[in-house]
């Protein structure tokens, strides 16, 4: 008798995990539950669409391992399934002193992660690639580039729907119970029996595994990331992807410039506290997910450790001119009427109850479940490499692949 595997979320890493199984494990029965009316309709597709190459991650991390692993991946599978993509290099500018003495260690982190290609730049070289960026020093990352993940997540699911597998838009899981083996999977379109669960819902990923009895020792987190577009007549001022040097005292990289697969320059994000878990807007506010936030001490502990940055997002989110400003250091050409609002997204991040950001790609496995507890950026980029990590980790014990 067939098991049958259920992924809740229906995310790049969910989808990716389904496409996966259905790849090593054809005897298994996958079953993907999805809350919305489709696919992908949050941290998947509110992003950059950058493809990250692992440049600033820790090595030996998860996120190093998986990056890198995962860019190429997704490339293979770009080509493969003619989803648009492009790898036109991404530069890493240091614009003072106090950068410039930070970039001797960022390639060699790169370099110990397996980048290849890269190249420390000087003025005149920043200036060959990227006429109007100013900088002392950058780091070149030709492998960085831009995708369209909105395709990538249409291909994936219509390929499992083509298998023969189930992706189940509209069920909103409410709530889970073991019954011996099995858990049964409530959701607010019906219920289903469940081997195994893996739990990728993301932006909720804390809360279902407390629905599957494990405590919410870390909490998720929603930072909303606001961009701005270049007007068309600026889009000259950027050519690739240009990059801040990140501070090593800040918990978020800071704005910089993105080119978009389908046209135009987008600027940002930022980093500020989302009154809602899907709260793209200022103005969207749920208070139940509020209440969550402001009720866990780790968020207090975070916001009087980083208050300086949390005070300068804040205002930088209600000001064009400050947000031009910060753009500026890496473009001075940049003014305030340059640029028009753009989109958003909400980065799902755990947080510990000391206040401290859990740094890597979290997995937790338990009988019968594995719940990925912290997957925000690179996640898009790895999601074919963290379903690898996935299968591994559920092959004990449960899977014969």
């Amino acid at each position: 008798m067939s098991q049958t595997i259920g992924i809740i979320g229906a995310g790049l890493v969910g989808l990716a995990t389904a496409h996966k199984l259905a790849k090593h494990a054809p005897s298994v029965r996958v079953v993907v539950f999805e809350k919305e009316s489709a696919p992908g309709q949050h941290q998947s597709t509110h992003n950059s669409g950058v493809l990250h190459a692992g440049l600033y991650y820790k090595p030996g991390s998860a996120k190093a391992r998986l990056a890198v692993s995962g860019l190429r991946q997704m490339l293979d599978f770009c080509q493969t399934n003619a989803v648009p993509y492009e790898q036109c290099g991404k530069l890493v500018l240091a614009v003072d002193a106090a950068e410039l003495a930070l970039l001797p260690g960022l390639f060699e982190r790169g370099t110990a992660n397996g980048l290849r290609g890269l190249r420390l730049l000087g003025p005149d070289e920043i200036r060959e690639r990227e006429p109007h960026a100013r900088g002392v020093a950058a780091i070149l990352v030709p492998e960085e580039g831009i995708v369209d993940y909105a395709k990538a997540v249409e291909v994936l699911t219509a390929q499992l729907r083509q298998s023969g597998h189930r992706v189940l838009t509209g069920w909103r899981v409410n709530r889970l119970e073991r019954h011996g083996q099995q858990w049964i999977v409530h959701s607010t379109s019906g219920d289903e029996a469940c081997d195994f669960i893996v739990n990728t819902a993301g932006l909720y990923c804390d809360r279902v595994s407390q629905m599957a009895g494990e405590p919410r020792d870390t909490r998720i987190i929603p930072f909303r990331g606001e961009y701005y577009q270049l007007r068309a007549d600026r889009q000259h001022l950027v050519r690739h992807l240009i990059y801040p040097v990140p501070n090593p005292k800040f918990p978020f990289l800071g704005v910089h410039f993105t080119r978009l697969i389908h046209g135009g320059i987008e600027a940002g994000p930022n980093a500020v506290l989302a009154f809602a878990r899907e709260g793209y807007r200022k103005s969207q506010v749920n208070v139940y997910d509020l209440a969550d936030t402001l009720g866990f001490a780790g968020f207090w502990r975070f916001a009087r450790r980083h208050s300086g940055m949390c005070w300068q997002e804040l205002r930088q989110s209600f000001s064009s001119h400050r947000f031009a400003t910060a753009l500026q250091r890496l473009v001075p050409e940049i003014q305030p009427e340059d640029l028009k609002p753009g989109g958003a997204g909400v980065r799902a991040q755990a947080m510990r109850p000391d206040g401290s950001l859990v740094e890597d790609f979290q997995f937790i496995k338990k009988p019968g479940a594995l719940h990925v507890l912290n997957a925000p950026s690179p996640a898009a980029t790895a999601s074919l490499a963290i379903a690898d990590e996935i299968l591994a980790r559920i092959r004990a014990g449960f899977l014969a692949i």
